[in-house]
């Protein structure tokens, strides 16, 4: 998946996406702080009108999120701790336009996780110590049933986004050496990938999206 630390871009657009994941939280009416103790980097507790939670800001530059195993029980290094997934994606323009971020519950995604690493044990995958499953939060297992990948996918289909927020205080962000331009508005699309983008532009499951093409 996308490192980003390999390029400068990356890693400023990773500090947006975060950014972007805190500003949508304090605009839903949430406080926001750091949990002194978790040592986690993603981990901040949110409380309003009493309520109190910890919340796991997880971005992505390429749809698709991870959590590490912890090898030592059976459960997940810090999904396990917090009551809620702040997922914040890029959409798919190249470069991004707007953030997209999602509210998934904490209990799904270790259900979600927990299916996901079960069927790579069953393929015989390798998983290495602390290193992350990855998930695609737009891609539905149902899709592609051969690619033990995508089992536990579409987290961000089932939960719409909470809120789509420009990644440049409302213009666009402007490619940059560096940046790979391989789905430009011009490109030719899968239906699979016009599914895709139809069903983040409505808000709506994947599956709803019927497309015809007619000669």
């Amino acid at each position: 998946m996308t490192n980003v630390f390999k390029v400068p871009e990356k890693h400023h657009r990773k500090k947006r996406l975060f950014q972007i994941g805190i500003e949508t939280l304090q605009k839903q009416g949430w406080t926001v702080t750091r949990e002194k103790g978790l040592g986690k980097s993603s981990v901040r507790r949110i409380t309003k009108n009493g309520e109190s939670k910890l919340v796991s800001i997880r971005t992505t530059q390429d749809q698709w999120i991870a959590f590490p195993p912890n090898p030592k029980s059976k459960g997940w290094i810090t999904l396990d701790d917090v009551h809620v997934v702040l997922g914040v994606s890029v959409d798919t323009n190249v470069p991004p336009q707007d953030a997209l971020v999602h509210w998934l519950p904490a209990d799904e995604m270790r259900r979600r996780f927990d299916l996901a690493l079960k069927a790579r044990k069953e393929a015989k995958r390798v998983q290495p110590d602390r290193r992350g499953v990855w998930i695609p939060l737009y891609q539905r297992d149902i899709d592609n049933s051969e690619n033990v990948s995508y089992v536990g996918g579409g987290a961000g289909l089932d939960y719409p986004p909470i809120a789509r927020v420009p990644m440049n205080d409302g213009g666009i962000e402007r490619p940059r050496v560096g940046d790979a331009v391989t789905l430009s508005d011009e490109s030719p699309l899968t239906i699979s990938q016009a599914k895709r983008r139809l069903a983040l532009t409505f808000g709506v499951p994947e599956s709803s999206i019927k497309i015809s093409v007619e000669a």
